[in-house]
């Protein structure tokens, strides 16, 4: 008997590595290394690090990941700050091109995609398990890299999207001086700047509080929800799938720009707005002279708190608050996920182990890698079990960029719990109370056919600077809402916004598709 169940326990677990052989075969998981032929390379075409000091084609944890998969990856890295500049030349000869490109740029007008040079990637996607599961966990991103075509020719790089971003920021001490709630509406936000205006918040027995410090840039970010506008996407679609040009919404538009008038005519937005730079706003948190700001949240923290000499990292004094509402609920305008794509050249004699190292540079094991790096290098565990950085890591800047880490050279994915890491416990916290639940996506970047990317290149640029002109005429007063607003709509018409809104509604139409 006892023969018997040892015979049967040899043949269940024969039968039990079969098929999880046969399991990870069928999905290509864990098949490494890639490649059993020796001296095996992939080339790749990319950008080097933003830090001029660092060169990323020796970089630790990038040869690690080369050393797992089985290859050598044979570099042409370029300075990021030129990098359009000198590939695309590159891209229009076509000649002598590494395996692997980094894109210039996403190619939203399909420009490198017509010229029939890069590989359908789903044509391969039985070699590519790890990007269709990307892809399945993120069909907004899938809808967004589906071509006109209906192929798919880039992995891509991506950031975050529903935390961090730029969000409403208040002087949490004045609120509690002046006995008020964070203000949540357009009404309840202009008492609290009046009553800054109105009082020594300082303390310094000068009048030079300034109740609002905000970039000229943020203005449509932090008012434009109250009036139902995304005037950061400038295009935006409502619930029954039309789209808008934001600045061309008649009764929206004008209501926003009366608003912000007021705002100017009553000292409460300064008299040089479209000036005002983030250093200036910096200094203005170290004398304590300001109330109210908008930035994305990364400073809200680490500049702006930290100017005070009573921050001491628990409690936040400019600190994170919910998007205001006017007619309109407010809401935090996030980011487009896709920074940068990666293509297979299709004239590359390495076409296969190019699309399996691109695969495997997008599974969970590549990924972790790009933003934790190795355990005992750039991190620990702590008793619970969460992940940190180790001192150096945020010690020595040029080290950890200089490992690999995020790097701008491989279709890297941003990381949320790796950013909580690095700020403030009320930080991580203010962001998922006042900023997460608000975000809604923005207008999504959708590939051109050549017809509407004539369109688009022969009016957006022109509408877009007309547009941002006369925003700052009608806040300032240098025009009159009342007597030329209605001039204003005539123009847009004649330099051909409908013809505009008929390309954006197509390219939405198809994104919808695409998702669905």
């Amino acid at each position: 008997m006892k023969k018997m169940t040892r015979i049967f326990a040899l043949v269940l677990a024969l039968v039990l590595a079969l098929c999880a052989a046969g399991i990870a075969e069928e999905l290509n998981l864990a098949q490494l290394p890639l490649t059993t032929e020796e001296g095996a390379k992939v080339s790749i075409l990319a950008m080097n690090s933003w830090y001029s000091t660092v060169d990323l084609s020796d970089a630790e944890l990038l040869n690690e990941l080369a050393n797992r998969a089985g290859v050598t990856i044979d570099w042409t890295l370029i300075d990021p700050t030129v990098y359009s500049d000198s590939v695309s030349p590159m891209l229009a000869a076509w000649q002598d091109l590494p395996d692997i490109l980094e894109m210039p740029d996403l190619d939203l007008n399909m420009d490198y995609l017509n010229s029939g040079n890069l590989v359908p990637l789903d044509e391969h996607f039985d070699d590519m398990p790890n990007y269709v599961a990307f892809l399945e966990k993120n069909p907004s991103i899938k809808a967004t890299l589906t071509a006109v075509d209906g192929h798919i020719y880039y992995v891509p790089q991506t950031v975050v999207t529903n935390n961090y971003q730029p969000v409403l920021m208040l002087n949490m001490p004045w609120l509690e001086q002046l006995g008020l709630e964070a203000p949540t509406t357009l009404d309840s936000f202009v008492e609290y700047l009046r009553a800054i205006k109105d009082n020594d918040m300082n303390g310094n027995g000068e009048a030079d509080e300034v109740p609002m410090s905000i970039q000229s840039a943020f203005l449509p970010y932090m008012f434009g929800p109250a009036f139902g506008l995304d005037l950061v996407s400038r295009f935006y679609a409502d619930d029954e799938g039309v789209v808008h040009y934001a600045a061309y919404e008649k009764d929206a538009y004008k209501a926003y720009l009366t608003f912000l008038h007021g705002l100017y005519e009553e000292g409460l937005l300064e008299t040089e707005f479209a000036s005002l730079n983030r250093d200036q706003i910096t200094a203005r948190c170290a004398n304590d002279q300001t109330g109210a700001t908008f930035d994305y949240s990364w400073q809200m923290s680490t500049l702006y708190s930290a100017q005070y000499p009573n921050y001491d990292g628990t409690v936040g004094i400019i600190a994170g608050a919910a998007p205001l509402s006017g007619e309109h609920e407010g809401f935090y305008v996030g980011r487009n996920p896709v920074s940068g794509i990666f293509g297979v050249n299709a004239k590359s004699d390495n076409i296969d182990l190019a699309v399996k190292f691109l695969d495997y540079a997008m599974s969970e094991e590549a990924q972790d890698l790009y933003v934790w790096g190795m355990e005992g290098l750039t991190y620990e565990y702590d008793e619970d079990g969460n992940r940190y950085y180790l001192p150096r890591c945020t010690e020595d800047t040029i080290w950890y960029q200089g490992l690999g880490i995020n790097a701008p050279n491989m279709p890297s994915q941003q990381s949320t719990p790796a950013t909580d890491v690095l700020l403030a416990d009320w930080h991580v916290q203010n962001d998922r109370t006042y900023e997460e639940p608000y975000i809604r996506a923005p207008f999504p970047t959708v590939y051109s056919t050549p017809d509407e990317a004539a369109v688009s290149t022969m009016y957006s640029v022109d509408i877009d600077t007309y547009v941002d002109e006369r925003a700052v005429a009608f806040i300032t007063g240098v025009a009159d809402i009342e007597a030329e607003f209605d001039s204003y709509i005539s123009t847009l018409e004649s330099m051909q916004i409908e013809e505009l809104l008929k390309v954006r509604q197509a390219q939405y139409d198809r994104y919808v598709a695409a998702l669905d």
